[in-house]
């Protein structure tokens, strides 16, 4: 069984690395100016290296297209055709219905298609992290072995139904999840304030949202930007949001206490009715992971994760639900929503600081500008001005974006084990 790998990026290499752990016969190309660079990394595994996708796809008997969204079309429709006979492709987009798109029409219809998604990033141990796959046309023996070599990387399969199935818990689980976190990251950039130099704000709750939001920003633009733009479900999901952000915003500037408390305690009551185990984050876990080593507490609307648990509701979305096919910053998230949503002194001081305590007002208007902008430049299909956007806050924010991917990555690995 030959393996082959088109795209040695960050993803692809990732897999490189273990399946020829595994003792896999492992073959990959990636473009000409990158391969020095590629050889020098990978020294250590034992791959081979052929000079293009079409000699990947010519040779191999198990093929992972490892290229973003924005290029999958370009890339098969330019080796589809020397795909081996009977070969199983395989992609790793995060978006999956452009990728399968291409694959029909660019394969060769003996060619056993099977979709594929290692919810995680390359910095991330993948084992024990979630893998979406689905079937989507290949005989059960072709999808049983695909699942195998898949599954060598150490990570759980979830089985999904098709892409539509994949594309709309994914609106939810990345897109929506990173336009939180990015907004609150934009809000300090246009501030220009380093909530980890302030001692009397960040604790608690905002700790973690934190070290999520320089987690983001520690990867690549055109991560986030591919997610956003080729998944179909994922403007009006993002217009939800920020729909919500923005009555709940007007709610609070003018202390409407009745409409807003009730708000919030119909979203909690839906989204949580069912919630009867133990919280994910506990009060250890929220004191121990900090920008901020300093014990005085600040109280906060919390307006981001006010935002998102009444979204679910109005969506009529269970974030358990789409636990199955779980990304580190969505699990955190729901983690932080009941964490806040279900202590109620917690939530009862929320609803009180966002009502009454003029001193945040200036922070929350920051951060609804920011959904906006982001919601704005995601409608209009401005893919440069999304990278534009992403890394004007990634330069404000540099200063603690290695210690943010170290600390939340740490974090997620303890979540992962306990």
């Amino acid at each position: 069984m030959k393996i082959g790998i088109i795209g040695l990026g960050d993803m692809g290499k990732m897999f490189a690395k273990r399946w020829s752990g595994s003792g896999f016969d492992v073959y990959g190309c990636d473009l000409p100016q990158n391969m020095v660079s590629i050889k020098s990394e990978l020294a250590e595994i034992n791959i081979t290296y052929l000079d293009n996708a079409e000699d990947v796809s010519r040779l191999c008997d198990f093929i992972l297209y490892a290229v973003e969204a924005e290029n999958i079309d370009n890339v098969v429709k330019s080796a589809g055709h020397a795909t081996k006979f009977g070969a199983i492709v395989t992609g790793q987009t995060s978006v999956k219905n452009p990728e399968i798109r291409a694959f029909e029409k660019y394969l060769p219809n003996d060619t056993q298609i099977v979709g594929s998604h290692a919810l995680f990033g390359p910095n991330v141990n993948p084992v024990g992290q979630t893998m979406a796959v689905f079937n989507h046309r290949a005989s059960k023996e072709a999808f049983d072995v695909a699942i195998e070599i898949l599954a060598q990387i150490g990570s759980k399969i979830e089985i999904l139904e098709n892409a539509d199935t994949h594309d709309k818990m994914m609106a939810d689980i990345q897109v929506v999840t990173h336009v939180g976190f990015e907004s609150i990251g934009t809000a300090f950039m246009h501030r220009k304030v380093y909530p980890w130099e302030n001692t009397q704000k960040v604790n608690g709750i905002d700790n973690i949202k934190m070290l999520m939001t320089l987690r983001i920003y520690s990867y690549k633009a055109h991560v986030y930007a591919g997610l956003a733009f080729h998944n179909p479900f994922a403007k009006s999901d993002v217009r939800k949001y920020a729909e919500i952000e923005n009555e709940l915003f007007g709610l609070m500037i003018s202390e409407n206490r009745e409409r807003f408390i009730s708000k919030i305690l119909r979203a909690r009551d839906v989204v949580f009715k069912d919630h009867s185990s133990k919280l994910m984050l506990s009060d250890e876990i929220m004191d121990e992971y900090t920008l901020n080593p300093d014990d005085d507490h600040k109280p906060n609307s919390h307006l981001s994760l006010l935002a998102m648990v009444c979204t679910w509701a109005n969506l009529k979305t269970n974030p358990y639900n789409n636990m199955v096919c779980q990304t580190p910053p969505f699990k955190l998230r729901v983690g932080l929503a009941e964490y806040l949503f279900l202590n109620e002194e917690l939530l009862n001081e929320t609803i009180t600081t966002a009502l009454k305590d003029k001193s945040i007002l200036k922070d929350d208007l920051a951060f609804h500008t920011a959904v906006h902008e982001w919601t704005n430049i995601l409608e209009l299909g401005d893919m440069r001005a999304y990278e534009k956007h992403f890394e004007a806050t990634k330069r404000f924010l540099k200063p603690r974006l290695e210690e943010g991917r170290s600390k939340s990555t740490e974090l997620i690995s303890r979540l992962n084990q306990s």
